[in-house]
C-alpha cells in the first residue's frame, strides 16, 4: 500500500489551499452572473411548467408541464439550493442569494440540512460512527459496520428511498442513534420535529391543494398526479447523483482512529478518496448541481459549482504526483457498483477496502527507512 509520508501531506495541503485561493481570488461579474441566470431560468421554467399544467386534463399539456416541473425542480434542488445553501455564492454579499437567507423547494428545513450536511457530513467525511450519510443510519454500505438482520431489506427500502429522497434528508438531522442515546433533549427533539412539519405542510399544501386547484375540478386531480411525478423525478435524480458521488466502488470508509489527530493534508487525501465523480457533458453537470465533480465539491464545498470542472484537471495532476487514485467513471458504472455494494452488504460479512494513502508514513519506519539508505555506499 503506498504511505504518504509527513513532508508528501504538507505538500498536498500547500498545493489545494493554493489552488482554492487562486480561484476566489478570480471570482467576479462573469460568476456572479451565471449564478443569476440560472435563478431566472429555474424560475421560468417553473412558472411555464404550472402554467402548462392548468391544462393537465388533456394528455399532452401533462406530459409536458410534468417534465418541465420536474426539470425545474431538479435544477433548484442541485445546483441552486444545495450549492447557494453551501455558502458558495455567499462572496456576492447578495441578500437573496446567500446561505443565510434561502429556503429550497424541498422537505427538508435549510437550518437542519446546513447542520447535517455542511457540518456533519463536510467535517466527518466518511468517518463511520460520526457521519451520518455513511448509509444514512438505515444502510450498511461499509463492511465495518455491524451487521443486522434488518440489512436483509435494504436493496428494498432503498428503492423506497430513492422515490422519497427528499422525506428520507428531511428526517435526517433527527439523528435517531442520538435520540436513542438520549443525547438530545425532548424539547430539542420536539423543535426539530415542529421544524419538519412546518416546512412539510408548506410543500404539501402548495404542491398538492394551491396548484392543484388551480387547474379547476376538472383539472386537480391530473395536476396533483403531475406535481407528484415531478418531486418523484427530482428525488430519483438527486439520490441517484449523490449515491454515485459517495458509495460507488473505490470509495473508503474511515474509522475515527484512522483520522484522529487528522492533518490539512490528511484532511485532503480523506476527500480525495472518499469520493468519485461521474462523466457526462457540460449539461449533464449543470443538471447534476456539478455533484458529477463530488472530489473537488469535497476538497473546496465553499467553491462556486460552476467552477469544479475548471479545476478538475488540476486536481486529477495533483493525484497522479503523489500516486493519489481519481475515481470517475459513467455514470451507469458508478451506479451498478454502488447498487452491488448495497446488495451485498445486505448480508453478512465483506471485506474493508485497502486505502492507497491516507496513513502517515510511522516516524520509526521513517527513521528506519533513512538509515539503511545512508548505510548504502555511494559509488562515484
Amino acid at each position: 500500500m503506498h504511505r504518504l509520508t509527513e513532508e508528501q501531506l504538507a505538500g498536498i495541503a500547500r498545493e489545494f489551499d493554493a489552488l482554492h485561493d487562486e480561484v476566489f481570488a478570480d471570482l467576479g461579474e462573469v460568476d456572479a452572473r451565471y449564478i443569476r441566470n440560472l435563478i431566472t431560468l429555474h424560475r421560468r421554467l417553473a412558472l411555464a411548467s404550472r402554467a402548462v399544467l392548468l391544462f393537465s386534463r388533456y394528455k399532452p399539456a401533462w406530459l409536458l408541464g410534468t417534465a418541465g416541473l420536474g426539470i425545474a425542480k431538479v435544477l433548484e434542488n442541485m445546483e441552486i439550493g444545495h450549492n447557494v445553501m453551501h455558502g458558495q455564492w455567499d462572496w456576492m454579499n447578495d441578500p437573496n442569494i446567500h446561505s443565510s437567507t434561502w429556503d429550497w423547494d424541498t422537505a427538508s428545513p435549510a437550518a437542519a440540512w446546513k447542520h447535517s450536511h455542511n457540518y456533519v457530513h463536510h467535517t466527518f467525511t466518511n468517518v463511520i460512527g460520526k457521519d451520518k450519510d455513511v448509509g444514512y443510519e438505515i444502510m450498511r454500505i461499509d463492511a465495518r459496520q455491524d451487521w443486522n438482520p434488518a440489512y436483509l431489506a435494504q436493496p428494498f427500502y432503498n428503492v423506497l428511498l430513492m422515490a422519497f429522497f427528499e422525506w428520507g434528508v428531511a428526517l435526517h438531522d433527527l439523528d435517531f442513534e442520538a435520540i436513542k442515546k438520549g443525547r438530545k433533549s425532548k424539547k430539542q427533539v420536539w423543535d426539530e420535529v415542529k421544524a419538519i412539519g412546518q416546512k412539510a405542510r408548506r410543500q404539501v399544501v402548495k404542491d398538492y391543494l394551491v396548484y392543484p386547484a388551480l387547474s379547476g375540478r376538472a383539472g386537480f386531480t391530473s395536476t396533483l398526479l403531475a406535481n407528484f411525478t415531478a418531486n418523484i423525478i427530482r428525488n430519483v435524480w438527486a439520490h441517484a447523483i449523490i449515491f454515485c458521488g459517495h458509495f460507488p466502488d473505490q470509495t473508503f470508509m474511515f474509522t475515527e482512529d484512522e483520522v484522529a489527530d487528522e492533518s490539512r493534508g490528511a484532511w485532503y487525501v480523506r476527500q480525495l478518496i472518499g469520493a468519485a465523480n461521474i462523466d457526462g457533458s457540460p449539461l449533464f453537470h449543470v443538471m447534476a448541481g456539478n455533484l458529477s465533480f463530488q472530489v473537488e465539491h469535497h476538497l473546496f464545498p465553499d467553491m462556486p459549482s460552476s467552477r469544479y470542472q475548471q479545476i478538475a484537471p488540476r486536481v486529477r495532476e495533483i493525484c497522479e504526483r503523489y500516486e493519489l487514485p481519481y475515481n470517475t467513471g459513467p455514470l451507469r458504472k458508478q451506479w451498478g457498483t454502488v447498487q452491488r455494494t448495497i446488495l451485498r452488504l445486505a448480508f453478512p460479512g465483506g471485506g474493508p477496502r485497502r486505502k492507497p494513502g491516507p496513513h502517515v508514513e510511522p516516524p520509526e519506519v521513517k527513521a528506519e527507512r533513512e538509515r539503511a539508505r545512508e548505510a548504502v555506499p555511494a559509488f562515484p
